[in-house]
């Protein structure tokens, strides 16, 4: 009993570490993130319910609307499980107007897959950090000029903002 008891006692002070060390702040980023906290936060975001295609890459983002996992119907299982009680959803995107390096930045905390060509993508860069209204993180992928899926899952709301830009 003595063992479980120092266990739990180590998980938390662990759990507790670690949410210590997670940045605080818009200054926390580890690169310039106004261009996406902008479109992030504008207020002529196109509402989107999850599963919705788009013919192009959004020139600003969107906010998606979210549902529980069971009912979001993710075209890839997400690479995270998702907790009880969150919520998920996807959008997909026709058409990339060229080849490069990509943000895709979320208004909110979840988990993000990015598939394409099948394949579920690993982010090139990732930044993120709590208390900076507008923006939970930002990710850097290389995308192909091919249609792609962006599954968000294990979100708290029934909704976030996403927004896809060029990398600068």
């Amino acid at each position: 009993m003595r063992v479980l008891t120092f266990l739990a006692a180590l998980t938390l002070g662990a759990t507790s570490a670690l949410a210590a060390e997670e940045p605080s702040g818009c200054d926390k980023f580890k690169w310039p993130i106004e261009r996406e906290r902008a479109a992030l936060t504008a207020p002529d975001r196109a509402k989107l319910a999850s599963g919705a295609e788009q013919a192009a890459l959004p020139a600003s983002a969107i906010t998606l609307g979210l549902v529980a996992p069971a009912d979001a119907k993710l075209p890839t299982p997400p690479e995270r499980a998702p907790k009880d009680g969150s919520f998920a959803g996807f959008t997909s995107i026709k058409a990339v107007p060229k080849a490069g390096l990509y943000t895709v930045s979320l208004s909110s905390g979840a988990w993000v897959d990015v598939v394409q060509d099948g394949h579920v993508l690993k982010p090139v860069a990732f930044s993120g950090a709590t208390d900076c209204d507008g923006i939970r993180k930002t990710m850097k992928y290389q995308l192909s000029a091919q249609p792609f899926v962006v599954q968000v899952s294990g979100a708290r709301d029934n909704s976030l903002s996403i927004a896809i830009l060029p990398a600068p």
